[in-house]
């Protein structure tokens, strides 16, 4: 017969198991609530970092099936059901093994299965790579080794250059796509997004002299007000940008797919309202709130019943200061001029220098300086800020780092 203390400590046992339990059912239920759900909550670090927390493993594909052949690349867990799926094609005479084989392992990593493509020959244009990248998803789903892993309902698209163009072509001939993501997406001839209902990510760089900055803005403009879609351009890039190794890119992308491919909405803090980590960003335009498939919007909040005050102003523009980086006797800035409600078509900024400081060099902005007064006046590119929107410029200064409030304007 159990003795009373072997019946308390029973008890005590018992209890404990119980507490458990209730402490972890909050997690239990938000997993159920979303089944693609990858991977632990995300982190402005965990997104910048050049792997997730999946280990990988690669194959290579034949030519043939309607494209040249290439890699596929996929977590290696089969514990947690199947992934979303991206297919990525180079540009104009470029192969991804060159080019864009590192974008493999690394969005493997966070919970994608990836197929780069080779296109059949390294001259087919635009729309022989979109018909590729199609070719390329419907073999990994169909035919490929690693078919029982990857969810043929989950998606995606993505190229650079003329693979960009290509992709843009697949996202409207395929609108079943989850997601698309265009890198400096360009080609000869007219390009336009005006039919494009697939979620579609646009990221281009500020000094590309081949897909320029104001050929993206004329691109970007054509999308569909229904259609949800972001802007990213990329500070200091060129058009080989996208086929180096880069976090840059990779922070953003990521949560795209995260949100699009499987429904996360843990990752929308990351884009909406404005950038989580905007550095190394110079313009950023999206159309928040994202609402992936399978979720619904928040549910606005019900009136008071009391009266109401009066209304509450709210700022034209904000400007946030960091210090990027510092050294004796000299240090670099950066400043984020996030536009409120409404869009702004110019915004200036101000603030005072502290003592012993000089602005030796500002980009992404028109520098005026007053003895200690400092004023930022909006670049002919990046005076239009659509609502929620950011933009970034920075400067290069002798003395040392403080931080100072800056006041943003707009006319």
């Amino acid at each position: 017969m159990p003795t009373r203390a072997g019946r308390a400590a029973a008890v005590l046992t018992v209890t404990a198991l119980v507490a458990a339990a209730a402490a972890l059912a909050p997690r239990a239920a938000s997993a159920a609530d979303n089944p693609y759900q990858r991977g632990p909550d995300p982190t402005v670090a965990s997104v910048a970092a050049t792997r997730g927390t999946f280990a990988t493993a690669q194959l290579t594909v034949p030519a043939g099936n309607g494209f040249g052949g290439g890699y596929v690349y996929y977590p290696t867990d089969t514990s947690q059901g199947t992934w979303g799926a991206v297919a990525i094609v180079p540009g104009y005479s470029a192969r991804f093994a060159d080019e864009e084989a590192w974008m493999g392992p690394w969005l493997a990593s966070f919970g994608f299965v990836v197929i780069g493509v080779e296109t059949i020959t390294r001259t087919d244009g635009a729309d022989a790579r979109a018909t590729q990248l199609l070719a390329a998803l419907d073999y990994l789903v169909g035919q490929s080794p690693v078919r029982d892993r990857v969810d043929p309902a989950r998606l995606a698209v993505m190229g650079h250059s003329a693979g960009g163009a290509g992709t843009i072509i697949a996202a409207e001939r395929r609108p079943s796509l989850r997601a698309a993501v265009g890198l400096a997406p360009g080609t000869p001839g007219s390009l336009s997004l005006a039919t494009d209902r697939v979620p579609m990510m646009v990221i281009g760089g500020q000094t590309d002299p081949t897909v320029t900055p104001s050929y993206l803005d004329n691109l970007y403009a054509t999308v569909p007000a229904a259609t949800p879609s972001d802007f990213v351009q990329i500070a200091g890039a060129d058009h080989l940008f996208f086929t180096r190794a880069n976090n840059t890119e990779m922070k953003v992308l990521i949560p795209w797919l995260k949100i699009f491919l499987d429904s996360d909405t843990r990752y929308t803090s990351l884009l909406c309202p404005s950038l989580a980590d905007p550095s190394g960003i110079s313009l950023y335009r999206s159309k928040c709130p994202y609402v992936p498939p399978g979720t619904t919007s928040p549910s606005p909040s019900s009136p008071s019943p009391s009266s109401p005050g009066p209304p509450v102003p709210v700022a034209a523009c904000t400007a946030t200061y960091r210090t990027v980086n510092a050294w004796p006797g000299g240090f670099q800035g950066e400043v984020v001029v996030t536009a409120g409600g409404t869009a702004i078509t110019g915004w200036t900024v101000r603030w005072t220098l502290g003592s012993g400081q000089t602005i030796s060099q500002l980009w992404n902005g028109n520098l005026t300086t007053s003895g200690s007064a400092v004023t930022v006046d909006s670049a002919a590119y990046n005076g239009s800020v659509p609502p929620a929107g950011s933009v970034v410029f920075g400067f290069l200064a002798t003395g040392s780092p403080t931080t100072p409030a800056p006041v943003c304007a707009s006319p």
